[in-house]
């Protein structure tokens, strides 16, 4: 079976060395009229509105993006069971979000294949522009909603072992959708990159994931954690392939990247 470095790699060799993310994707849904002010924020359009969640993936496939990412940032089994969902309606709508990803993938496909999409040139010698859908975990902080995600300060209580339980269930379902890779996001502490480390490995995750960190000093995640240390973490996970910066202020993330690379 081929390891996740090769998958990841082989991909960026298709695009030319770089790929292109999508964009903000609660930030479109709230232009076209969604109402994201919800606990469950984004993944709240799971439930109501699937629709606009297409359109943004398609959206951005039409604006050149090899790497879609799923509306499931904030979708966890715990926050829909809150919500008055069953497990089973919970889970249904965390594969859903990779569904939709993919079908708007599908369709971006079938119309370039059959011509009649107007976008810049596709490819040389009529070869599909490579495109990945990646299944978003958020942070626990984020299920919380209580600003912690951007604060890593989830008390004393919360342990590795806890984080991970909370993590699972999540994780074995987008590992197993149909997605191409995991994409854990906005890690606000060194404890839960430890914990989705140990959770990749336990759960054998065979599809490539990556690591994305957030900062508001420009020397450390968000925790106060040193950026260096949370980056040995993803470093020494073998089904990690990358590593990043979200939600932080440009101007630290030239700086950011550049102590990362020295990991």
């Amino acid at each position: 079976m081929t390891d996740a470095a090769t998958i990841f790699s082989d991909f960026l060799k298709q695009c030319g060395g770089c790929a292109v993310l999508d964009g903000g994707l609660a930030t479109e849904l709230e232009r076209h009229g969604a109402n994201l002010n919800d606990p469950l924020w984004s993944a709240k359009c799971l439930l109501n509105s699937p629709h606009l969640i297409r359109r943004v993936h398609l959206d951005y496939l039409h604006a050149g993006a090899n790497i879609i990412i799923t509306a499931s940032y904030q979708a966890t089994v715990q926050g829909f069971v809150s919500k008055g969902l069953s497990t089973v309606e919970a889970e249904s709508l965390l594969k859903r979000s990779v569904e939709i990803a993919c079908e708007a993938r599908e369709v971006y496909n079938d119309k370039t294949t059959k011509g009649s999409c107007d976008d810049v040139a596709e490819s040389i010698g009529n070869k599909r522009r490579p495109i990945l859908v990646a299944a978003s975990v958020g942070s626990y902080g984020a299920y919380l909603a209580d600003g912690s995600e951007y604060s890593g300060n989830y008390g004393n209580k919360v342990s590795r072992q806890y984080l991970k339980d909370f993590h699972r269930r999540r994780v074995q379902i987008l590992a197993n959708s149909g997605a191409d890779l995991i994409a854990f996001e906005t890690i606000p502490n060194k404890l839960e990159a430890e914990a989705y480390s140990e959770l990749l490995e336990e759960e054998g995750v065979q599809i490539p994931a990556w690591f994305s960190f957030n900062s508001k000093d420009g020397i450390n995640v968000v925790s106060g954690d040193s950026i260096m240390e949370c980056a040995s973490v993803a470093d020494s996970c073998k089904q990690v392939v990358a590593v990043g910066i979200n939600c932080t202020p440009p101007r630290f993330i030239l700086g950011l990247i550049s102590s990362m690379s020295k990991v």
